[in-house]
């Protein structure tokens, strides 16, 4: 495939093995290093992080020295390590092959914790996976300043550089991506241009400054294998990020090695590594194009057989849409010879369709599907060819569509609206087509594509089965996202065939071979029905796709079921996919209907269910055993958790007080007063923490005293709140904005540590602009609600797309979508035997699902 292109054009160093600048050499003076503890940043309130110093024995205070600072820095600086870098540096620093240079080597900050049996937090991902300037603004604001205190260094950026490891590598990348005017030169190892927390975009981004790149120059060393995990492809990210480099005319060198997600490779590269990167001339990786035009030729079932029934096409009059306003477009519709009218056809639609139905085009879809139609390999099948929406007030350039790009690479349920709200009752005035999303396929060719996986992915409900020929998943309107949200979004029950060639596009927008590579991959980690039909050279054309399109339909139609395969070897220790979560065949089940609103999701110590039917008003327990209900307290509550005493504490925001329950007897009794609470949180001092959403606040209450006191405040709206299982870390749910924030819990219920650590999944906004070249714009309120921690500590936060899950140090794990779509999503807590079942309160109606919690 790709890889041997880009493996071709990336030959390893001839000194990539050199061991002598590796070792220390008797005759070299060494450098001295200064071991510190950093500890007073207010950007990341609470760390400390641990950093060395590296000053080489020819640093001359009166000569500014060269400035390599490290991520991971401790590693970097182990004499006995992969990298050995202080070793490095005094052998090129001696034999002349880099100027005296001084090298920071710094570690990822912790959390330390302070509440006893409460464990320390790392704030490595957070720190390092996140975009933006937060970290540059850390490196060059607060830590450089100490670091370097008493030492003179270049302000020059072409004499400084970045460098790091895995998420080392992206933090490194951001930091000059960020700050040109202070770092000119990152070297990234195994760098996670992933999806941990959306570096996935790097390669959209850089294509966009072709036209005046950043002054900087980047090494990129990557191993074959490297890990396809819940966060995306290393391999490929790195192949993406290295095309763009080249695309956008930057100064890089990209090194495929050996190994997977380690440092012995790239720590055997780094002495040849280190002279590419501190030389200005230094020649960049130039990867050849492979686009060809082999002889195109039909494949046989593309080719009119007169002895087989012949369906017919039929032109519709011309469509003027409500959705697409002010468009008009041309439409027809095949139906096969052997259509019954007493029986619902199986339906298959193609966007680009004038293309698509011509019989003497490359695609001949109307003679393939005669063809296989009558040889059993497809059902009868009606197809609708829609073209592209035209705007009825611009005058037409040939045959182009006005709004082609903008109906089929825009992200988001507009075009599927179309199809269901539109088109598809038109067709069925006319013919029976089934309503079995099983029976109904879509598909296209390049924007067409991507248009037709956006339907399926958004309604799978409506259509289970997706043709891709050279799909544009780029940044063609943000198209680029799919490949990382597919790991992180509960499987849907979609069948995808894909069809692509090396010789594809590779324009401002990305680069297809690539991009189609990662959607494949993806979609195989996720278990998906995918199959990839590939082929060397070709272009951004029908000819490879449409001599395999034939057989893409026996594929697409076959009646076989498909047995997921999974493969999470590559998930490290921490990496808490929705692959091990989620339990084979298992799904919402209803525990509760037809309720007021449920909300108060909450659990005891032997797994029995509590909710509030909060217009009944009841408090009501469900038992582990057999669901059993019985209500224990008529009031309404928003917040429910049990506490001291083996009482229940609740919210009553309508009363504004905060009360406490006894399950057994039903005995209210108020906690506190004069507040707002909207959720809470018991801790085991005896504390509870509460939201005050309107007025921007955490409360904390003394149960014993009733004392109040308001612990932060800012948080646009704060709304659910939930202790990790040490109690050390408290987290916070902004129903009105982008992410749900934590803090250290202290002794006696004092928090500090504030950061905004878990990134939430926005809703598209169906009102905002779809601008070409440029991602949807997204509704900056999460409505991040009601949240739970599980035995190994994830965290789960209700929200407008479903349940977000987070690992302890912050990471999205993925989506789970609600289920049901209509109602609001407002709690979750995990209860049932073993705690081993997710209960989410869903407007009217409980659901629950059974989780593989402990992996």
């Amino acid at each position: 495939m790709l890889a041997a292109v880009f493996i071709a054009s990336t030959a390893l160093s001839a000194n990539a093995d050199d061991e002598s600048l590796r070792t220390v050499q008797d005759d070299v003076p060494q450098g001295e290093i200064t071991k510190k503890v950093f500890d007073t940043s207010e950007i990341y309130p609470g760390t400390r992080r641990d950093y060395a110093v590296y000053v080489p024995s020819q640093y001359d205070p009166e000569s500014p020295a060269n400035l390599m600072v490290f991520m991971d820095g401790m590693n970097y600086a182990k004499p006995n390590g992969a990298f050995r870098v202080p070793i490095v540096l005094d052998n090129l620093i001696d034999n002349g092959s880099l100027p005296p240079t001084i090298a920071v080597f710094v570690n990822p900050g912790t959390i330390p914790a302070t509440k006893p049996g409460a464990k320390n937090r790392s704030n490595r991902s957070f720190e390092y996976d996140s975009l933006g300037d937060r970290y540059s603004n850390f490196l060059i604001n607060e830590f450089l300043p100490v670091a370097l205190k008493d030492l003179k260094v270049s302000t020059d950026p072409k004499r400084r550089a970045v460098a790091g490891i895995s998420s080392g590598g992206i933090c490194a990348f951001t930091v000059a991506w960020e700050r040109p005017d202070q770092f000119g030169k990152v070297l990234s190892h195994i760098g996670s241009f992933t999806n941990i927390r959306g570096g996935w975009a790097y390669p959209g981004l850089i294509r966009k400054t072709k036209s005046n790149p950043k002054p900087i120059q980047i090494y990129l060393q990557e191993g074959r294998d490297d890990l396809s995990n819940l966060h995306g492809n290393w391999p490929l990210a790195n192949r993406d990020m290295a095309a763009a480099l080249q695309f956008a005319g930057y100064q890089y060198k990209f090194v495929m090695t050996e190994g997977g997600h380690s440092g012995q490779w790239g720590g055997k590269e780094l002495p040849s590594a280190l002279q590419w990167l501190w030389n200005d001339d230094a020649e960049s990786t130039v990867i050849p194009p492979s686009s060809t035009k082999p002889k195109w030729e039909p494949h046989p079932l593309a080719i009119v057989n007169e002895n087989v029934p012949q369906g017919k096409v039929e032109s519709m009059p011309p469509w003027h849409s409500e959705i697409f306003g002010n468009t008009i477009r041309d439409w027809s519709i095949y139906v096969p010879a052997q259509y019954d009218a007493s029986k619902p056809a199986a339906l298959m639609v193609f966007q680009d369709g004038e293309r698509m139905r011509d019989t003497k085009g490359r695609w001949r879809i109307p003679t393939v599907f005669d063809n296989l139609i009558a040889s059993g390999d497809m059902p009868p099948t009606i197809a609708v060819f829609l073209n592209p929406g035209h705007d009825k007030s611009k005058p037409r350039k040939g045959r182009k569509s006005s709004n082609r790009g903008f109906e089929y690479d825009s992200l988001g349920d507009r075009y599927s609206r179309f199809l269901l709200e539109e088109i598809l009752p038109e067709v069925e005035k006319k013919y029976n087509l089934s309503n079995d999303p099983n029976m109904r396929a879509i598909g296209g060719s390049s924007s067409g594509a991507i248009c037709a996986f956006t339907v399926a992915w958004e309604r799978p409900d409506q259509f289970r089965k997706i043709y891709s020929n050279v799909g544009s998943f780029v940044n063609l309107r943000g198209g680029d996202l799919y490949s990382s949200s597919i790991r992180k979004t509960e499987a849907k029950p979609i069948r995808v065939y894909m069809s692509d060639t090396s010789g594809d596009n590779d324009n401002p927008f990305g680069h297809w071979p690539i991009a189609n590579q990662r959607m494949e991959s993806s979609l195989s980690y996720m278990g998906y029905d995918v199959r990839l039909d590939w082929a060397e050279g070709f272009g951004h054309n029908a000819d490879f796709g449409s001599m395999q399109f034939p057989e893409a339909m026996k594929w697409l139609w076959r009646s076989e079921t498909h047995t997921p395969s999974i493969d999470t070897s590559d998930d490290l220790r921490g990496d808490l996919t929705l692959l091990n979560l989620l339990v084979p065949g298992k799904s919402w089940e209803v525990v509760a209907d037809n309720l007021g609103f449920s909300d108060a999701p909450c659990s005891d110590a032997d797994g029995n269910f509590y909710y509030c039917d909060m217009r009944a008003p009841a408090v009501v327990r469900v038992d582990a055993k057999d669901q059993s209900k019985s209500v224990i307290a008529k009031e309404a509550v928003s917040g429910l958790m049990f506490g001291p005493g083996n009482l229940l504490y609740a919210c009553q925001g309508s009363k504004k007080r905060v009360i406490s329950i006894d399950p057994k007897s039903g005995e209210v009794k108020t906690i506190a007063e004069n507040v707002a609470p909207n959720d809470l949180a018991v801790s085991d001092e005896g504390y509870l923490f509460i939201t005050e959403t309107r007025a921007h606040q955490v409360t904390r209450i003394d149960i014993k005293t009733g004392e109040v006191t308001a612990v932060d405040v800012g948080i646009t709206r704060p709304n659910g709140i939930a202790l990790s299982n040490d109690g050390g870390t408290l987290l916070v749910s902004d129903h009105g904005g982008p992410s749900t924030w934590t803090f250290r819990v202290n002794k006696n219920g004092v928090l500090d540590a504030k950061m905004p650590t878990m990134p939430m999944r926005l809703p598209i906004d169906p009102k905002g602009d779809f601008n070409f070249n440029e991602p949807p714009q997204y509704i900056q309120a999460s409505k991040g609600d009601g949240s739970a921690v599980d035995k190994i500590g994830r965290f789960y936060v209700t929200s407008e797309l479903g349940v977000q899950i987070f690992d302890p140090t912050g990471r999205p794990c993925g989506v789970l979508p609600k289920p049901d779509s209509d109602q609001p999503l407002t709690s979750c807590v995990l209860a049932g035997p073993e705690h081993s079942h997710l209960y989410v309160t869903n407007g009217t109606t409980i659901y629950r699902r059974e989780l593989t919690v402990e992996k």
